[in-house]
């Protein structure tokens, strides 16, 4: 697979990995494009008119009505259902196809939870989902138990979380990638070369570990370099 140059790039790749989750009998999937200023709408239908046809029934589910709303003006080629996630008593029914929810946040988790739940084997996917908020599913049994329960049984079929320069890439069913490219006298190269891949998705120790080396050399044509990358390193793994 190679490094995506593009926003483009990187949905396509998402829409590809999930076809082959789906095609082996994936249901609940996880679409993660970690980019800064992503605004989610525009991301999400790209990707969504991209993907082969999920059903005649499906739903789309946004953190609330109002987004809802926008999405129903700014996607009129979509002929999903599009709703606020609290916003049907029943939110599945018996013809349901598929469900999709659209950047759904902490305080939504157990909606989500819900509706992933009673969906049984139809098929769930989270596109740019922020549920792992500690401060809002907790630190302690409960926190533990929503993680164990639900959010460890997703699986993350397409990841781009950027780095300094570079990205952890997961497209399924391939394994974890780490891309870099490297800093010379001429600056930040153009090129990225793959560093390591991983079975499970790296921890920020982890990370560091591989990327170690690469930062050590690079120090004399960047210094505020591994600076930067530990700061990182420390907000991935809160």
């Amino acid at each position: 697979m190679a490094f995506p140059d593009s926003i483009e790039a990187t949905v396509s790749q998402a829409v590809e990995a999930t076809k082959a989750a789906i095609a082996d009998q994936q249901t609940l999937l996880q679409v993660e494009l970690a980019i800064p200023e992503l605004k989610p709408l525009p991301v999400a239908h790209q990707y969504l008119t991209q993907l082969p046809n999920l059903g005649a029934h499906v739903k789309i589910f946004f953190s609330d009505t109002g987004a809802a709303a926008l999405a129903h003006r700014e996607w009129p080629d979509i002929s999903y259902e599009l709703r606020g996630i609290e916003e049907l008593i029943d939110p599945v029914q018996p013809q349901d196809q598929a469900f999709v929810f659209i950047a759904p946040t902490p305080v939504e988790v157990g909606r989500v939870e819900q509706i992933c739940t009673l969906a049984g084997d139809r098929l769930c996917i989270l596109f740019n989902p922020k549920l792992e908020d500690v401060s809002i599913i907790g630190i302690g049994m409960a926190g533990r138990q929503v993680r164990e329960r639900f959010l460890s049984k997703i699986e993350p079929c397409y990841t781009f979380l950027p780095l300094e320069q570079g990205a952890v890439l997961r497209a399924y069913p391939d394994p974890w990638q780490i891309w870099w490219a490297a800093t010379t006298e001429a600056g930040v190269s153009d090129d990225y070369q793959l560093l390591a891949t991983e079975a499970q998705k790296p921890s920020g120790e982890r990370l560091g570990e591989i990327l170690a080396p690469t930062i050590a050399n690079e120090q004399a044509y960047k210094p505020s370099l591994l600076e930067k990358m530990q700061i990182f390193l420390k907000a991935l793994n809160q």
